[in-house]
């Protein structure tokens, strides 16, 4: 049957290109060890005919030492051109490489941008500015608070310090004068100090009381 019909012979793999440098690379190393060879062999015959006389058989030597270098030529031309394929296609590797690099890299950006895009297509640019708006405006109530809270009661904040103390100096003067008025009595408080009657109180305040408002003044 299979000669009537034949059979699927299965395809050889596609060559690559670290393949091809290989098997030239193969090539270069075969071709190296007949040059070296070669070498040996006309080191051989230059040594011979350095101690031959002109004759037959120096001529005749001479052209097997011809026809050795002309083979060397030859090889070391081949594998100056397989070197430039090497070189060549080792310059096509690279730039496949960087290639395949820049593919992954530009693979991973669209990745990096579809990710970002769908992150920040969640977020409301409108509902942050609100959120800032009501931030800034609840700030500005709490200084509100806090300065109201801070604020003085019947205390003017510009008070003048010089003005206090000469205040303060003037009322220990009436002080002074109303206890020499009074003849040196140290026991009775000044004026400012003393126990008002309001007009609403039927009877003054008992003796024992006044004491004790002296006391405390005291």
């Amino acid at each position: 049957m299979n000669r009537l019909f034949g059979t699927n012979t299965p395809k050889p793999p596609k060559a690559t290109l670290n393949s091809a440098i290989t098997n030239i690379d193969t090539r270069i190393s075969s071709i190296d060890v007949k040059l070296s060879a070669l070498n040996t062999e006309l080191t051989t015959y230059q040594t011979k005919l350095s101690k031959m006389r002109d004759g037959p058989g120096k001529t005749a030597l001479k052209q097997k030492a011809l026809k050795v270098l002309q083979r060397r030529k030859q090889y070391e031309a081949q594998r100056d051109q397989l070197q430039s394929q090497v070189w060549n296609m080792e310059q096509a590797q690279t730039m496949q490489d960087n290639l395949k690099n820049t593919m992954v890299t530009i693979d991973a950006l669209k990745q990096t941008n579809k990710a970002l895009r769908k992150e920040y297509g969640k977020v409301d640019i409108d509902k942050i500015e609100r959120l800032q708006d009501e931030m800034a405006d609840l700030l500005d109530v709490g200084n509100e608070i806090q300065e109201s809270l801070a604020r003085s009661y019947d205390v003017p904040e510009d008070v003048d310090e010089a003005e206090l103390d000469a205040e303060l100096e003037a009322l220990g003067q009436e002080v002074e004068l109303e206890r020499e008025m009074m003849g040196g009595n140290m026991d009775q408080l000044p004026s400012f100090m003393q126990d008002e009657v309001p007009e609403f109180v039927d009877e003054p305040p008992l003796a024992g009381q006044a004491g004790k408002v002296k006391e405390a003044a005291g």
